[in-house]
């Protein structure tokens, strides 16, 4: 493939100035000697459709979605997997043959990435976005109980109600949660510290079971201030990264149709 003949790839947010999958993506590309590229794409809500649109004639291939443009990229394919059907948002997107192909990482990876099997387990999911969606759906099909809690009570009913799954008043009021998982912004704030993290989330950690699994898609180095809070009291974590590293993996075998090289693209966080 000639260097003119690139494929590219991106993810598109806003914010994106933050996000660390060009590092994993294209850690990706070296370890396997592919001619790819992958680059943050900050746009905003206005322009992500007229946008996005326009990128296969810019040579790109692919795009990943984050906040809070994933309801909008599954409204703007073409043709969607039934998983991004039923969640209702996509993080990934295809340019093929003129159209646009959505399909959804965050609920595999996230499966992937927690290593138990949630089933007959209560979990808690925080917040009402599209990552809430894909979490949500992960779990109640493999067979968990969910709860749904979010800052506005409203959200969180509607999407229960959408969802066939229980809301949540307040964190506190779900009895014994196995699996609490962080869709929310909470943390991303680099002020943010483990005190106002759990303050923000409602969440007394205390008041917690040992075997209590903290999940949270917020990333930072070090872990983000819910997971450091929760490593403190010995609970055990997914990290954000780790989250990140396999969405991204999902996401590299869609758009090159050969396995992820994980070691490579973990290794580039390092």
């Amino acid at each position: 493939m000639a260097a003119e003949d690139i494929r590219r790839y991106g993810v598109a947010g806003d914010p994106v100035s933050h996000s660390l999958s060009p590092r994993i993506h294209n850690a990706a590309y070296a370890a396997l000697g592919l001619n790819a590229d992958y680059q943050r794409l900050p746009i905003p809500p206005p322009l992500f459709a007229e946008t996005v649109k326009a990128l296969p004639r810019s040579g790109f291939s692919g795009i990943n979605v984050t906040i809070p443009h994933k309801r909008a990229a599954l409204e703007l394919a073409d043709t969607a997997t039934a998983a991004a059907k039923e969640i209702g948002a996509a993080n990934t997107l295809s340019f093929r043959h003129g159209k646009i192909a959505a399909d959804n990482t965050d609920a595999p990876g996230m499966l992937a990435a927690l290593e138990v099997d949630p089933a007959g387990m209560t979990a808690l999911v925080l917040g009402a976005g599209g990552t809430a969606r894909a979490a949500i759906w992960a779990l109640k099909n493999a067979g968990a109980t969910i709860h749904v809690w979010n800052r506005t009570a409203r959200r969180a009913e509607l999407l229960a109600e959408e969802f066939g799954v229980r809301p949540a008043g307040d964190p506190g009021d779900v009895p014994r949660p196995e699996i609490i998982v962080n869709t929310t912004a909470v943390g991303m704030d680099h002020a943010a510290t483990e005190e106002s993290a759990c303050v923000d989330l409602r969440l007394i950690l205390s008041a917690l079971e040992d075997q209590t699994i903290i999940v949270d898609f917020v990333y930072r180095a070090g872990g983000s201030p819910l997971t450091r809070a929760a490593r403190s009291r010995g609970l055990r974590t997914v990290e954000g990264e780790e989250l990140l590293v396999r969405q991204a993996a999902l996401s590299f075998e869609i758009w090159f149709e050969r396995a992820a090289p994980l070691n490579a693209m973990r290794s580039a966080l390092d």
